[in-house]
């Protein structure tokens, strides 16, 4: 009761003040009516108080979210069940949920009155624009009397977490060469069939036997093929996130590093998809592996939470992915390269594992202009061509470009020697 009349509205101090200047006119002038009039304005805030303070105690919320795994740029729907517990009806209730800036404000909905016993349901819905993890609630609930003369405030504790993850956008089936290492059971193998033969080939690793040679297959695809050992292999890929903060531009869900975080959760789901036992690393701290079912939430909730970080280096990436590096495949998405550091880059192409680079030309993220344009450009060229030379296959991107777009430049196939060639000798031209 007490906690109910701290919650008098101005409207029913404005009561209880009136009520006491009647009575002190009444005494003066002794008049009985305006002595009546006192009391009536007195009591009705009083018994406000009590009405509300009664059925403070006699709700009940639940909340839930659909989906719990919202995708940035997609919305989510709040249901909100309110239910009064006790015999007496409610009188008007304003619900406010709590909610972080970056879900939109906070959403107010009122609810005119509930009987004994009886639910409302009321939904919302919020707009995920950000990647991160969000907590929606405490819900706060205004319970006030049917004249507004007493409000009291009551939050309940409850509080669910909503999961914006990167946008996963489908890409083309590409077979890249390269992609499997180690044994056992395989579903992404995909063997092709060259001539009478009938030899399932792949690319020549250091250490092969050069009599395993077909010389057909690695005529036809301008790389040295060699045959398959009839064994079982497992598709192995590991997917490298460069999360340094220096190393990209723009700001907030437009910025390079944006986009690299979707391109990798792209690439991680699509491989997965096909098949692959996936390992995921970045230089902020992420190693995880996603071999088990359910494996895409653990990727993606990971991305979720990544953020640039100041401390990263290439060094640290590089030796963060050899720990435990067996092989296969390994697709980078990295952001502003110098020559150096492109160069250390190489010592991931170990153990015949075939190394694919997303560069991103971060500087079009950027209005520049021309002349400072020109050296980004010059600058990007230079790095692309370090990871060339260090036998990488290089994929430039831009702001305006789409990964499925760019894709299909993974697995070149018969055009990977002429097209490094041909980028070696116009990077070699511009620098000249």
């Amino acid at each position: 009761m007490r906690e109910a009349l701290r919650g008098m509205t101005t409207r029913g101090r404005s009561f209880l003040a009136a009520a006491a200047a009647a009575a002190l006119s009444a005494l003066i002038l002794g008049e009985k009516d305006l002595l009546r009039v006192a009391v009536l304005l007195a009591v009705l805030p009083l018994l406000a108080a009590a009405y509300v303070g009664r059925s403070r105690y006699k709700l009940a919320c639940t909340r839930s979210l659909d989906p719990q795994r919202a995708t940035v740029g997609s919305t989510a729907r709040v249901v909100l069940r309110l239910q009064n517990m006790s015999r007496l009806p409610t009188g008007t209730l304003l619900l406010e949920d709590r909610l972080p800036y970056a879900l939109g404000s906070r959403p107010r909905v009122v609810i005119e009155r509930l009987g004994a016993n009886q639910a409302s349901s009321v939904a919302y819905t919020v707009r995920t624009d950000v990647r991160g993890r969000y907590e929606v609630g405490p819900l706060i609930v205004r319970l006030t009397d049917p004249f507004g003369l007493c409000e009291l405030v009551r939050a309940f504790p409850s509080v669910d977490r909503l999961t914006v993850i990167p946008q996963v956008t489908p890409l083309p089936s590409v077979r890249v060469a390269g992609e499997y290492a180690g044994a056992g059971e395989s579903r992404a193998r995909s063997v092709a069939v060259h001539g009478e033969d009938d030899t399932a080939t792949r690319e020549y690793r250091r250490g092969d036997d050069l009599r395993r040679v077909h010389w057909k297959s690695t005529a036809r695809t301008g790389e040295l093929m060699v045959r398959r050992e009839e064994q079982p292999w497992d598709s192995r890929a590991t997917v490298v996130l460069d999360t340094r903060a220096f190393a990209h531009r723009g700001e907030g869900p437009t910025s390079s590093f944006e986009w690299a975080v979707s391109a990798t959760a792209s690439v991680a789901v699509h491989l997965r998809q096909a098949g692959y036992k996936l390992r995921l690393v970045s230089d902020s701290g992420i190693d995880t592996d996603a071999d088990q079912a359910g494996g895409d939430g653990v990727l993606l909730d990971h991305l979720a939470d990544v953020q640039p970080t100041q401390r990263g280096d290439v060094a640290m990436l590089v030796e963060r992915v050899r720990q435990r590096s067996d092989g296969g495949l390994v697709i980078a998405v990295l952001g502003a390269l110098t020559v150096p550091e492109a160069e250390l880059l190489a010592g991931l192409r170990t153990n015949g594992a075939t190394c694919v680079g997303f560069l991103i030309d971060t500087s079009t993220w950027l209005d520049l202009p021309p002349e400072i344009r020109a050296d980004a450009d010059q600058a990007h060229g230079q790095a692309a061509l370090a990871l060339l030379r260090s036998g990488w296959r290089v994929v430039g991107a831009t702001r305006e470009e789409q990964l499925p777009a760019l894709w299909p430049q993974v697995g070149r196939g018969s055009q990977g020697f002429a097209w490094r060639a041909t980028m070696a000798e116009t990077v070699a031209g511009g620098m000249r």
